[in-house]
């Protein structure tokens, strides 16, 4: 649950966080009025957000056993993706993230486009919204309650906190904050790729792997124990840094790989300004 709150937490901060620059803008620029389009396009893309989510979910229940872990594996994979996208952006572009907005928001508003702030807020929310749906479904395959739970936790919470830096006026310092989301957010796309690994590994066959599809090391830990990655402590630590109790050596590099090239290229650009 720590793993989906923390993703959905994020990606909901960042859309509230753009709709409440644009908001606020407009009642500073006496544009007031124009702020019901903005929640036309808000509400539209959560709708379409949880109709694309309800569809995947719907399409993996179909499939066969065996093709539902190809499913899962290239899910994974692609959320890894989408998710070091994210990270890198918020990084290069956090710190012009109020600036950015306003500017845009001038542009349609002094154009008279009503439809061109449906639109702006509709593709601010689905992208986060679409970008959720990705990362939660390999989550949502493994454990659908605690995914849900983490989905409506961090909604909420971002919701709050991202009212409170409304309230604010933008004083808090998102870029230490991005920091280290982001940083958590490497650890967790570190395991998620690794798990993307294992599940394609799963479904082609270990031999098909060679030396790669061998295991890379094994626990020992029974599946009672709290401490495998499907127990009360294990599953935490599974979902946050990618821990298992038995690893092929496929995984294993591809999780270290990763962690070798994005830890620093974060740390990095952050250090850099």
């Amino acid at each position: 649950m720590i793993g989906q709150y923390l993703i959905t937490f994020r990606e909901a901060l960042e859309a509230a966080l753009i709709i409440s620059i644009v908001l606020a803008y407009l009642v500073r620029t006496g544009r007031k009025p124009l702020s019901r389009y903005v929640w036309y396009g808000v509400f539209s893309a959560i709708m379409v957000s949880l109709l694309l989510g309800s569809v995947i979910w719907l399409a993996y229940g179909a499939m066969p056993e065996d093709a539902q872990a190809l499913f899962e594996g290239v899910a994974a994979l692609i959320a890894v993706a989408v998710l070091s996208s994210m990270i890198y952006w918020m990084a290069t572009k956090g710190k012009e993230l109020r600036v950015g907005v306003e500017r845009q928001v001038e542009t349609i508003a002094t154009r008279g486009t009503t439809l061109g702030l449906v639109s702006f807020a509709f593709i601010a929310v689905f992208r986060e919204g679409l970008e959720t749906v990705l990362f939660l479904t390999p989550f949502l395959v493994a454990d659908p309650l605690a995914t849900v739970v983490g989905l409506v936790l961090g909604i909420l919470t971002s919701l709050v906190l991202a009212y409170g830096i409304f309230i604010a006026g933008m004083k808090i310092n998102l870029r230490r904050f991005f920091y280290f989301t982001s940083i958590l957010l490497v650890l967790l796309a570190g395991g998620l790729a690794g798990y993307g690994i294992h599940e394609l590994v799963e479904y082609t066959g270990s031999t098909s792997w060679g030396a790669l599809g061998q295991p890379a090391y094994s626990l020992n830990i029974p599946s009672e124990s709290p401490w495998h990655h499907k127990g009360v402590l294990g599953s935490v630590f599974a979902v946050m840094f990618g821990y298992t109790v038995k690893a092929e050596w496929a995984r294993l590099l591809v999780h270290l790989g990763y962690l070798a090239i994005a830890l620093p290229l974060v740390i990095r650009v952050y250090q850099r300004k």
